[in-house]
């Protein structure tokens, strides 16, 4: 099919709108990542398709499409946290601080990130781990290597200027080949669209209901953990352990957040303490989320 049926099919209207089958979704994104389609049918395909609703078999064939592109660097005993592209606007980023707990066992954290997408406005992984000290255990992916026909329609995107299915889509790419995946979503329906898109891709895929649609806690959450055929929802509550954080009331700058993780509070050390505790959880590592951050206390309680 050529392209212009593709719009046709998601971008009719209510009445002649369709759900593209699994090859032909498949068709239509080699044809927008391989540039064949030109910018303004990218622009109208992908506002369509996000205005009709992506069925669930839409979804798969992007994410089978994703693959063929992606350039793998498997890395063992290896967590992917899948961050959204369009950033963090209100809290700074934990994972320098939670990785240092993390390193004396072994994990790794798996990052990757990329220039800006819409449409939050929000500080970047990427800004981030160009201007703040890593730990030797995290691993950041710069998305225009690793996916660069991705990375290539960042103008494209920028210029539509809102969410398409490839916010969705991107926040898990499994360039490290991870066992266990960890991503947030703010609303509830978008828990269930990961759960199945993602579960059969890694042997436990963590989704932590919370602040910004990121894969840390900052506040009281649930958790669903996707295991072996099953979902267990957990809750936690940075106050059952003492922690008094309190998040900006606005958008903070850049420099800002790299001050606040650079140069940590107490409280900012006990929210990391803590996603590392769940981490160790997880990971069989801990029997309880409570022992975890305990243990990390007692052996780790300031780095």
């Amino acid at each position: 099919m050529n392209f212009l049926s593709y719009i046709k099919a998601v971008g009719t209207g209510e009445k002649l709108n369709r759900n593209l089958t699994k090859e032909e979704i498949k068709d239509a994104l080699r044809k927008i990542l391989n540039k064949t389609a030109a910018p303004e049918q990218t622009s109208a395909f992908l506002l369509g398709w996000r205005v009709k609703g992506e069925s669930l078999e839409e979804l798969q064939g992007a994410i089978e499409v994703f693959d063929e592109y992606i350039k793998p660097q498997p890395i063992s005993h290896s967590i992917e946290f899948g961050y959204p592209y369009d950033g963090k606007a209100d809290n700074p980023y934990l994972f320098p601080l939670t990785a240092r707990y993390l390193e004396p066992f072994g994990i790794q954290l798996s990052l990757h990130g990329d220039d800006l997408q819409p449409a939050k406005g929000g500080i970047t992984l990427k800004e981030i781990c160009a201007h703040v000290p890593l730990a030797d255990n995290i691993h950041y992916f710069d998305r225009s290597k690793h996916f660069k026909a991705l990375h290539d329609l960042t103008k494209v995107r920028m210029t539509l200027g809102i969410r398409t299915s490839f916010n969705t889509l991107e926040k898990l790419l499994n360039i490290s080949q991870s066992d266990m995946a960890i991503i947030g979503a703010f609303h509830k329906p978008f828990i269930d669209k990961y759960i199945q898109l993602f579960k059969d891709r890694y042997k436990t895929l963590v989704i932590i209901k919370g602040n910004e649609g990121t894969p840390e806690i900052f506040s009281k959450c649930s958790i669903f953990v996707a295991k072996d055929g099953a979902v267990e929802e957990i809750k936690v509550d940075p106050k059952d352990f003492g922690i008094e954080y309190k998040k900006s009331t606005h958008p903070i700058s850049l420099e800002t957040s790299i001050e606040l993780t650079t140069n940590p509070s107490k409280e900012l050390w006990k929210l990391a303490r803590l996603n590392a505790g769940v981490i160790l959880f997880l990971q069989g590592k801990a029997d309880t989320i409570a022992e975890g951050f305990e243990y990390l206390e007692k052996t780790l309680p300031a780095l």
